[in-house]
């Protein structure tokens, strides 16, 4: 498991506090309920403080994943003035609640789906007024590119309009025991090794792959964009997730993934139920040892390494060619701060201190399992080989240097996910959809709310 030096006591913090406020390169007061328009230039910052009168910082974040009230957890005991006020959906229900949330009801903290659409409607806050202040825009800039909003709405350009809380990256889960059953004696190289794995593992009666994909949520868009990484270049999927003129999602290599997903369903290689399945049920059954992979992120690294110590792997999708390139979907695990947040210079002050602070560091990494946000040079809390984190952070520096990080299709719109990937891919499933007629839909439809 992750291991370092405790967090510095509260004075050192606090003292930290003291000179942020002195040395940020500001001119003039940041507010913290001001609605800025898209192309709105932030408000400098001088002061980004949760000072110490009482703070309630309300949050509407992820269920199911402990990182951020975690890091609430430390935080407050870091800074006991302040305190969290959480409310938690899935993450397919704040897909669909993020517009109305942040407008009727704003939190000072939101785990955020898509941020285009929620910047184009004067919802999220301008950050780089906070990023000056706090020195965010000396990180490498691959760390905020998808963060970024232009003023005519393409994500990857312009201002910041979010943060993250790590950087997470998605690959297979492996059960050991079950792989040694079969003969899988290390990870395989290529996808033609992989399908092979898969018909072995249904030849001994071991589910090959369990996925969730019912419900508000198509997992299966995990699989899917895997097989497209392993087929096509992520230059071009970012292209579309970031709204790119002329980008399409229906080309000949992702018609091949889809093709390719789809003979994975008509062999027998997921669970028959996946449509009815959510994501606790199909963490469940992998921990209980109910089949050999999963598709899944680094988030649950931490949680593997206590649920199935020693017995979980990790690897990269294998490419469809010998030696070729390896890609992922690697992307922040996205907060923003609302245009109207109560809060928002506290707010900052704890995104600041998430990717800046020891102890929170190590909590990213033995909680979260993924890389912290913040500077190239910062404190990275040890790790201990042989564990799922260990793998999954050494695939991350493999992803690194191929230059494949990619988002996540389901990120593409605000609604894309609800409306287009998860009914397609469950029509998929159930033999009511073809590879073609899959993009093709998800694709119109990607037009038709870009347009809006």
């Amino acid at each position: 498991m992750a291991h370092g030096p405790l967090s510095r006591p509260l004075r050192a913090a606090l003292a930290l506090s003291a000179v942020l406020t002195v040395t940020a390169a500001c001119s003039a007061p940041g507010g913290s309920s001001d609605t800025t328009d898209a192309g709105a230039s932030a408000a400098p910052v001088t002061s980004a403080t949760c000072g110490t009168d009482p703070v309630t910082l309300s949050g509407y974040f992820e269920t199911g994943f402990p990182l951020p009230k975690d890091l609430s957890a430390e935080f407050s005991k870091q800074f006991p003035n302040v305190k969290f006020d959480i409310r938690e959906d899935q993450f397919a229900v704040i897909t669909q609640n993020a517009p109305r949330v942040l407008a009727d009801d704003p939190p000072d903290l939101m785990r955020l789906p898509q941020v285009s659409e929620l910047v184009k409607d004067s919802l999220l806050k301008n950050l780089d007024g906070y990023a000056q202040a706090f020195g965010w825009d000396k990180w490498p800039a691959s760390q905020l590119q998808q963060m970024r909003v232009s003023p005519t709405g393409e994500r990857g350009d312009g201002p910041l309009y979010a943060m993250g809380l790590n950087f997470s990256m998605t690959g297979i889960f492996y059960n050991k025991k079950l792989a040694a059953q079969i003969g899988m004696t290390k990870p395989p190289e290529t996808l033609a090794e992989f399908d092979a794995v898969l018909q072995k593992a249904k030849d001994a009666g071991i589910t090959p792959i369990n996925q969730f994909n019912g419900g508000a949520t198509g997992g299966l868009a995990f699989p899917l964009q895997n097989l497209m990484a392993a087929y096509g270049e992520p230059g071009a999927i970012n292209d579309w997730i970031f709204q790119k003129p002329g980008a399409t999602i229906d080309t000949p290599t992702n018609l091949q993934a889809t093709q390719h997903l789809e003979k994975w369903i008509k062999a027998g290689y997921f669970a028959p139920d996946i449509n009815s399945q959510d994501y606790a049920a199909m963490m469940s059954r992998f921990i209980g040892g109910k089949n050999l992979f999963i598709f899944d992120g680094d988030w649950e690294s931490g949680n593997l390494d206590k649920q199935m110590a020693g017995n979980a792997g990790f690897f990269l999708m294998p490419s469809a060619q010998a030696g070729g390139k390896q890609a992922a979907m690697s992307a922040p695990l996205t907060y923003g701060i609302s245009s109207k947040a109560k809060n928002a210079d506290c707010a900052a002050f704890f995104l600041n201190w998430v990717a800046t602070n020891e102890k929170a560091r190590d909590i990213a990494v033995k909680v979260g399992g993924s890389h912290p946000m913040g500077p190239a040079d910062a404190y990275m809390p040890a790790v201990q080989q042989g564990t799922v984190t260990a793998s999954t952070l050494e695939a991350g520096a493999t992803i690194g240097e191929d230059n494949g990080a990619m988002d996540f299709i389901a990120n593409a719109t605000g609604a894309i996910y609800a409306k287009g990937w998860t009914p397609q891919l469950q029509k998929l499933v159930a033999g009511q959809q073809t590879p073609d007629g899959l993009l093709k839909s998800v694709q119109k439809d990607y037009e038709s709310q870009v347009k809006k």
